[in-house]
């Protein structure tokens, strides 16, 4: 699997990354001030403050993870014309998405390999959780196909990769 780098900017927030292979999403990291403007009272120093590491790609049971940080240089964007058509559009959807547009992003293909069945089940249930609605855990757990696995469910939640793509924020 080749996996590719689009940095892009989204307004009054920074800028995000999106890992691709060319038809799905493998990893996403969501927009971030960038280090030496206006927004950067960096969340990297603060978060070393409280003596937490930044999570990596490679958490999370990630088994492509995309190269180091180093290699990626802070532009506002880095989305190249003849890019994929499909990868250019979701850019433009996250950025209407950070500009207060509502916009559902349920739809697009993540990288699901390696993830067991309940995995699949409980992404395939929460993906019809629709914007502005909520759930349970107990009741996502329901929706499934495991009506006594909430607990389980809410662990989902927590490793969620994919915050934007896989709402686990509509679960309560």
């Amino acid at each position: 699997m080749s996996v590719t780098c689009v940095s892009y900017a989204a307004e009054g927030w920074g800028v995000g990354e999106l890992w691709h292979d060319g038809s799905r999403v493998v990893w996403h990291d969501l927009p971030r001030p960038v280090a030496g403007t206006a927004m950067s009272p960096s969340i990297d120093t603060r978060a070393r403050a409280r003596g937490r590491a930044r999570e990596t790609p490679t958490q999370g049971g990630v088994k492509h993870p995309p190269p180091s940080r180093a290699t990626i240089a802070a532009k506002p964007s880095r989305v190249r014309l003849g890019s994929v058509p499909k990868v250019e559009k979701l850019v433009g959807r996250l950025q209407e998405y950070f500009g207060g547009a509502r916009v559902e992003l349920a739809e697009t293909e993540i990288d699901v390999e390696g993830w067991t069945p309940f995995q699949r089940d409980v992404l395939t249930a929460l993906r019809w959780v629709r914007y502005g609605d909520v759930v349970s855990y107990s009741e996502l757990a329901r929706l499934a196909g495991y009506p006594r696995a909430q607990r389980a469910v809410g662990t989902f939640c927590a490793r969620n990769r994919f915050p934007l793509f896989v709402p686990c924020h509509r679960v309560v």
